[in-house]
C-alpha cells in the first residue's frame, strides 16, 4: 500500500524522516508530493495512494473523485476545515486529524504575543504586566489547556467557556468556568480564541460582543480568521481606543486594522503550529494514526462519523 505525503507547504526533513520510518516499519510504501504549485499536481499523486497526509492542503470532492484506492486522509494538525469532510464520507474514505500535536507550540505563541501586547510592541513606553490579569479562554481543548498552564505560571486567573466541555473538566484544570460566552467576554482582561471555525463560529466574534470587555482589553486569535466579524471589530475598534487585536491570522481587512497604531498586530502568516517540534509531532502522529487504521482498523480520531 501506498502513503503519499503531499504538502504545498512540505514537513521539516526530520520529520519526514519521522513519517518514513513508521511507514516503511509497517512495510508500507511512502510517495512525496512537496511545494507543489497547481492541483493538477495533487490530483496525479492521489491517483493510486491507499492513503494521503496533508497540512493546510485542501481535500475536496476533486481530490477524492482522482483517488478511487484512497482509505484514509489524515490532516497533520488540529484544524481540518481543509478536508472536505461530506465528500470524505461519500466516498467511504475515513478522515482524521491529529489533535494536541501542536497544542503547546499555539500555547506559547499565545503568551509571547500577549507580552508583546501588554508591553506596547516594545516600542519603549512603559506597559503593563500580566500577573493578575484575567485571561478568558473560549473554548478549553487542548490548546487552552495549555495556555491555561503557562498563564498561571505568570500568575494570571484564567477563566473558560465551553459549550462542549463539562465545567468539571474546566474545573480540574483549576480554571474557572464561566456560564455563557458573554460572561467570559464581559468578565475578562484578555480573551483568548480557541474555537474552529464551523456554520455556527463563522463571524461569531463581532464588535457588539468585544465591545463589553473591561477597559484596555486585549483580543487575541490563533484560532481561525474566519471567526472574527473584521467589518464590525474595525468599527469597534475606531471607537474603542483603548482595545488592542493581536492574532497569528492575518485579517483580509489587514490594510484597515493597520490603521490602529499601536493597537493591531498580525503575524505575516499562520504561525501557531510552525515549530520543529509541533512539525514533528504532528507529521509523525499522523503516520501512526494512517498505519493503525491500515493494519488494526482504529478509528479513534475519525472526524467523518
Amino acid at each position: 500500500m501506498k502513503i503519499l505525503v503531499a504538502t504545498s507547504k512540505p514537513f521539516a526533513p526530520v520529520a519526514i524522516d519521522g513519517i518514513r520510518k513508521v511507514t516503511e516499519e509497517a512495510g508500507y510504501e511512502l510517495a512525496l508530493l512537496e511545494k507543489y504549485t497547481e492541483k493538477a499536481e495533487l490530483l496525479a499523486a492521489v491517483a493510486d495512494a491507499d492513503a494521503l497526509i496533508v497540512r493546510s492542503d485542501k481535500v475536496d470532492a476533486e481530490v477524492f473523485d482522482a483517488a478511487p484506492q484512497l482509505k484514509i486522509v489524515v490532516r497533520a494538525g488540529a484544524g481540518f476545515d481543509n478536508l472536505d469532510l461530506a465528500s470524505a464520507t461519500s466516498h467511504n474514505v475515513v478522515a482524521m486529524n491529529t489533535p494536541g500535536q501542536n497544542a503547546n507550540a499555539v500555547a506559547e505563541l499565545v503568551m509571547g504575543l500577549l507580552v508583546y501586547a501588554v508591553r506596547n510592541f516594545y516600542n519603549g513606553k512603559s506597559g503593563s504586566e500580566l500577573m493578575g490579569k484575567k485571561l478568558g479562554l473560549l473554548a478549553f481543548g487542548n490548546v487552552g489547556h495549555n495556555v491555561a498552564r503557562i498563564a498561571k505560571g505568570f500568575g494570571m486567573e484564567v477563566l473558560a467557556y465551553d459549550a462542549f466541555c463539562p465545567a468539571e473538566v474546566i474545573k480540574k484544570a483549576d480554571v474557572e468556568p464561566v456560564a455563557s460566552r458573554e460572561d467570559l467576554f464581559s468578565q475578562c482582561d484578555i480573551v483568548s480564541l480557541h474555537i474552529p471555525a464551523t456554520p455556527e463560529t463563522v463571524k461569531s466574534i463581532n464588535g457588539s460582543l468585544v465591545g463589553t470587555m473591561k477597559k484596555n482589553a486585549i483580543l487575541i486569535n490563533t484560532a481561525r480568521k474566519e471567526v472574527i466579524d473584521e467589518e464590525s471589530l474595525l468599527t469597534l475598534l475606531k471607537e474603542r481606543t483603548d482595545l488592542k487585536y493581536i492574532t497569528d491570522i492575518m485579517p483580509d481587512a489587514h490594510e484597515a486594522f493597520s490603521t490602529l497604531e499601536g493597537r493591531y498586530f498580525s503575524t505575516p502568516k499562520k504561525m501557531g503550529a510552525q515549530t520543529a517540534e509541533a512539525n514533528i509531532n504532528a507529521g509523525v502522529a499522523a503516520a501512526k494514526q494512517i498505519v493503525g487504521f491500515l493494519k488494526d482498523g482504529i478509528t479513534k480520531f475519525q472526524l467523518n462519523k
